[in-house]
């Protein structure tokens, strides 16, 4: 429970407000003109008292548990800690299937095969006595160091039984930021795979901290040597599992203060922050964020989002609470609609990008169906559309004419679609309701916040926003006056969101100074996310107080927020927007869909020896430009949001370019200095422009 002063001062008031008198019925509240000023009923949010430095008095709690924030699982009161969590599961559900593979031996790809909760247990035992056996202390810091498998999960229960600290390092950072990782965390023993073992040993002077290198997925017979004077051993995964077998150590259980991860996150600038979560942190996230959740052993979950993100990372948590089997990705995001249709998940959670580019491709292949196909999908849409909007069960005529072959891309099983990393377009989620059916959802999160802040309350039938506070965190809006964001704006409050409670992680690791710029004297951790309260207590993200930039004329522009407009083009799979406070309007750059715009050229008539040259095209731009516009429009851009010319790219903007952060963000900073070129091109062709019109 929470004790802060403030938090006690409120639920005096509250009780206070609440308690009957001797002659009242114990379920009324007094009669008190003010009560509603102290615990204000706002549909899925409840207000409580804080009086603010600036603004009103506006702490937003769940509905579901306004007097108490939630930091247990009620249900298990005795799970405080990632190990408990696990205990219990491996107990309940031991002959359940865990973790599923498609990869063989010999690296053909077949059906799942699977590794059971009691069998993933016992792996789990066997790695952390194999780590004791070489010599590492409890506390020491374990570099997790390749992408999503079932070592992954193993070792990360291992560390957690064993009292070890996991660190994930991004396979896409780079060695500079790998090293500095390494060495900023302490990290004395890093987990990897073959392809990285190389790169590993390159720089493994920079890196002295490490003691132990454990190749997963590595041959015995293929380990490189190293001298023995570098102090660092290297073993196979398969032979540290063996020698755990062999020499068995009792649990060393951690505590929930104790911390469970340093997770660093990439950002857009500098260097690498690392996000202290201890083990209460992910207990009360998962047990707020999954209060009403109806989950278990029948349902099946898809991890090919990174584990090294929290997003992922607090997902497995859930899975294990709950007994759901995780099927993995190969490996190959080019391959996961095959695993999907594999595995045939009930579960699957991405981010917005994927599932703009479904929206997209069904829609485009729709439109280039024509005819009957055509029309019969856009009245099997609108008529189910109508059926959701008054809130009726739309007929199942429409899914067995059109949408069960819709459903099949993803497995035909889903019946929960969930969004997060950033924002998902409400007409997007419609259209997932729609064609998918199921419930689809979205949350707001960040890592310092162990992952869910907020996420749309089951039974919601609105989108555009992410919903209400997870039970286990409050909410309020502060002021930003250099914005001109505050409580008293119309016909809704607006500020920056801070958040509290057993969430909020410890600090930034060895960095007091950043610590107290994220995480106030009162203990809110304020996110640099502006939003608004929208009827029903429901969370809007509006605008980010970081990547808000002025143009010349002195207008605010939130290129997150125009982009996610663009992104619904069907000829756009990424796109770049920027502007400066010394240019009047934005440009972009836009990372094409190759089979769209060749698909278009064809139709016109159009030669061209490559996409590249396709790209330079002006009447490729014309229409890309012309689609962005229809977009924009239909979206109530303001014009000064509207981008005024386009350069055309082949190259997608990925993690490996340095492009991407691994929350699938834009690296601003480096996406300007990658394409200064084109956006200094573009502006001078827009002034060449608009200088011809001046002069005609």
């Amino acid at each position: 429970m929470d004790h802060t002063p403030a938090a006690q001062r409120r639920l005096r008031a509250v009780h206070d407000h609440l308690s009957p008198t001797a002659d009242e019925s114990p379920s009324h509240l007094r009669s008190n003109p003010t009560a509603g000023e102290f615990f204000s009923e706002q549909g899925y949010s409840v207000v409580l008292p804080e009086k603010l430095q600036t603004g009103k008095w506006n702490v937003y709690r769940s509905m579901r548990s306004p007097l108490q924030l939630v930091s247990k699982f009620a249900n298990h009161p005795e799970i405080g800690t990632l190990h408990d969590n696990f205990v219990r599961s491996v107990d309940t559900f031991r002959d359940y299937k865990y973790l599923g593979t498609r990869v063989r031996v010999d690296g053909t790809v077949g059906e799942y095969k699977w590794m059971t909760y009691g069998e993933a247990g016992t792996a789990r035992s066997a790695i952390g006595s194999g780590l004791i056996y070489y010599g590492v202390p409890k506390g020491s810091s374990i570099g997790l160091y390749f992408i999503n498998r079932p070592e992954w999960l193993i070792l990360d229960h291992a560390c957690s039984a064993y009292s070890f600290i996991s660190v994930p390092l991004y396979d896409t950072l780079g060695p500079d930021a790998v090293k500095y990782i390494v060495s900023h965390a302490v990290v004395q023993v890093i987990f990897c795979v073959p392809e990285t073992l190389n790169v590993l040993l390159s720089y493994l002077s920079d890196i002295p901290t490490v003691r132990l290198i454990v190749v997963v997925g590595g041959m015995d017979d293929q380990i490189p040597s190293v001298p023995s004077s570098s102090g660092v051993q290297i073993v196979t995964y398969s032979k540290l599992l063996n020698v755990g077998r062999s020499n068995l150590q009792p649990f060393c259980p951690p505590k929930p203060d104790d911390i469970a991860t340093i997770c660093y996150t990439s950002g857009t600038t500098g260097t690498p922050k690392g996000a202290v979560l201890t083990h209460g942190n992910f207990i009360a996230s998962i047990a707020g964020g999954t209060m009403d959740e109806k989950f278990g052993p029948s349902d099946v979950y898809i991890s090919y989002l990174p584990l090294a993100h929290i997003y992922e990372r607090a997902n497995q948590v859930m899975v294990v609470h709950f007994g759901i089997a995780v099927g993995f990705y190969q490996g190959d995001s080019m391959k996961l609609m095959d695993d999907l249709a594999v595995l045939r998940p009930t579960i699957f959670c991405s981010v917005p990008r994927l599932y703009n580019r479904i929206y997209a491709g069904i829609t485009n292949a729709v439109k280039t169906s024509g005819g009957l196909k055509e029309r019969l999908f856009n009245a099997a849409y609108n008529a189910k559309r109508q059926a959701l909007l008054h809130g009726k069960n739309p007929s199942p005529m429409w899914d067995r004419l059109v949408f069960n072959k819709i459903k099949e891309k993803l497995g035909g099983r889903v019946r929960l679609m969930a969004s997060g990393a950033s924002p998902l377009s409400p007409d997007i989620m419609e259209f997932l309701k729609i064609c998918f059916g199921g419930r689809v959802t979205e949350g707001y999160g960040m890592t310092e916040s162990t992952c869910v802040i907020s996420c749309i309350d089951e039974g919601d039938p609105l989108g555009g926003h992410v919903g209400s506070p997870n039970p286990a965190c409050e909410i309020k809006l502060v002021d930003v006056p250099e914005m001109n964001y505050t409580s008293d704006d119309q016909p809704n409050p607006r500020g920056e969101i801070c958040v509290r409670g057993p969430i909020v992680f410890r600090g930034y690791h060895k960095d007091e100074a950043q610590t107290r710029e994220v995480i106030d004297e009162d203990g809110w951790l304020h996110t640099g996310d502006i939003g608004t309260w929208l009827p029903g207590g429901r969370l809007k993200i509006i605008d980010r107080k970081k990547n808000i930039f002025k143009l010349a004329q002195g207008e605010y522009i939130a290129p997150e927020k125009i982009e996610n407009v663009y992104a619904k083009c069907k000829f756009v799979a990424q796109c770049f927007v920027y502007g400066d406070s010394l240019n009047a309007s934005l440009v972009a750059v836009v990372s094409v869909d190759h089979d769209v715009l060749k698909a278009w050229a064809t139709s016109e008539g159009i030669m061209y020896n490559d996409l590249a040259q396709l790209c330079n095209d002006s009447r490729a731009k014309a229409v890309v430009l012309s689609e962005m516009d229809a977009a924009g429009r239909d979206a109530q851009l303001r014009g000064f949001e509207f981008v005024k010319a386009v350069t055309l790219v082949t190259e997608p903007f990925t993690l490996e370019n340095g492009l991407l952060t691994p929350t699938f963000k834009i690296k601003r900073p480096q996406a300007k200095e990658y394409f200064a070129k084109a956006i200094s091109d573009m502006y001078s062709e827009l002034s060449r422009t608009d200088n011809s019109q001046k002069t005609l």
